[in-house]
């Protein structure tokens, strides 16, 4: 049986590094996961401008672009608009057991820290803290200013993970790739689901007299 949730949420905001976000949703389509996907329109703005990906506005053109991009199965990747209120991830009856948002916004960290809910990702974002459900968000902003490191205070004592797109070296990059890797597969250990971007610390390690 495999590890982690089957249904996770995904949703992508306005700042740098849309390549996270996209590298994480290839990821779980791989194995073989359920994908809520949500995205900004400054995500989709960010991401025409970083990577050579360009999205469809509307959320069923989307939907089949993504499917085919990273060879979905029919079904398993499923995207709503801002203000599709009667989606399952806006009700804590049929939201997907935990959430990432990748790349954060400050601004998004903002809303989802004071509760706001003007759109659907901050709305499912709330609704991923009442019911108690695991909440990934990962900053990719610097410096951060006082008003960003008190949401990220409050948010971590209500249980949520701060996990900022800050890339380790001591696996020795060699690629941007490789950097994207490691804050996705960082991401994926959270959510206890296999990869095998990244071993985890002291998996290679050899012994003194090895």
């Amino acid at each position: 049986m495999s590890n982690g949730p089957e249904r996770i949420t995904l949703a992508m905001t306005g700042a740098s590094g849309a390549q996270y976000g996209l590298r994480l949703l290839d990821c779980l389509v791989r194995e073989d996961r359920e994908v809520h996907f949500l995205i900004s329109k400054a995500a989709q703005l960010v991401m025409a401008t970083e990577t050579d990906v360009t999205l469809p506005a509307k959320p069923q053109l989307m939907q089949a672009f993504l499917t085919e991009y990273t060879g979905a199965a029919a079904g398993q990747i499923r995207v709503y608009g801002k203000e599709d209120w009667m989606s399952p991830v806006a009700s804590g009856s049929g939201s997907p057991a935990a959430m990432v948002v990748v790349p954060c916004s400050t601004g998004t960290l903002s809303a989802i820290a004071t509760g706001a809910c003007n759109n659907l990702i901050e709305r499912a974002a709330d609704v991923t803290l009442k019911e108690r459900r695991q909440l990934i968000l990962v900053p990719r902003e610097a410096p951060y200013s006082s008003i960003h490191l008190e949401h990220m205070l409050k948010l971590s004592n209500l249980g949520v993970t701060i996990l900022p797109a800050s890339p380790g070296f001591y696996h020795q990059p060699q690629t941007i790739d490789d950097l994207v890797d490691f804050v996705v597969a960082r991401i994926l250990n959270l959510l206890n689901i296999p990869q095998d971007m990244l071993p985890r610390w002291g998996e290679h390690h050899l012994s003194s007299d090895e």
